[in-house]
């Protein structure tokens, strides 16, 4: 059978980050993707000019049309802006229940544009927390989950990580991208069990944008192909990290570039 993971998350016209960086990460991991469309943004490298939801009821018919023909078995979420569209997707998920689900709760762009309504955040928790194999924030948006002060250590960043689990999630893979040390280490908890950690080396480019829609596809994709999680995170973040490496053999726009999904296949 063909490995088949679904995003669900909104676009981007300039094409680096959201539904557009999920469907070429599939690709470059060797998945075949599907899609489900939450919103629409006008966007490029320098940010976010305009978002247009997308209608409820037409969200529910991508969902069932894929889940009805497609033997989905993987499923990344991303862009979910307001209290009803997360709503309908968590319904249709427990309706449809896949084996695999990734969360990504985007809360911002790269640019520091917003991205989710604040009087959402509860019902993401609430509502998509508990079915989602595997969250995947960044130390952002989990001072912005917490209501603390960002992570700066290793103890802080598992504390923080646990503390999320918490909160319903079966699984939390705490992202420290954001942080100011050598190395960019992510924390892995799920249950009472020791953290299990991964690190890369930082490196020195702007062109970032879509580093996180990039990771939970990758760990959705290898989720699909048959790896558990601490192998799915493993081979994802060893991915993206070749992936930022190559960003800069690109030249797209004039701000926040892309990272290189395609960089194994490109000259």
């Amino acid at each position: 059978m063909t490995a088949i993971a679904l995003t669900i998350a909104g676009s981007d016209s300039g094409g680096g980050a959201g539904i557009q960086a999920d469907l070429k990460t599939f690709s470059a991991c060797g998945v075949y993707g599907a899609s489900v469309l939450t919103a629409l943004t006008a966007q490029n490298t320098q940010g976010v000019t305009a978002i247009h939801d997308v209608p409820v009821d037409f969200i529910r018919a991508q969902m069932d049309a894929v889940f009805d023909d497609l033997a989905v078995n993987a499923v990344k979420i991303g862009m979910l802006s307001q209290v009803p569209i997360i709503e309908a997707v968590a319904d249709g998920l427990n309706h449809h229940k896949p084996s695999a689900i990734v969360l990504d709760p985007v809360m911002v762009a790269e640019s520091g544009d917003p991205l989710l309504a604040q009087e959402a955040e509860g019902s993401l928790v609430k509502h998509l927390f508990p079915i989602a194999d595997v969250i995947t924030p960044n130390l952002h948006e989990a001072t912005r989950l917490l209501g603390c002060e960002m992570a700066e250590t290793r103890d802080a960043m598992e504390d923080q990580a646990r503390r999320l689990l918490a909160m319903g999630a079966k699984a939390v893979l705490l992202k420290g991208g954001h942080s100011k040390g050598a190395d960019a280490e992510d924390c892995l908890v799920s249950g009472e069990g020791e953290a299990v950690w991964y690190s890369a080396p930082f490196i020195d480019t702007k062109n970032t944008h879509g580093t996180g829609c990039s990771l939970s596809s990758a760990i959705a994709s290898h989720l699909a192909l048959g790896q558990d999680l601490p192998e799915a995170v493993r081979r994802a973040k060893a991915w993206l990290s070749q992936a930022i490496a190559h960003a800069d053999s690109l030249q797209i726009g004039s701000g926040a570039g892309p990272v290189h999904h395609f960089h194994q296949f490109w000259d």
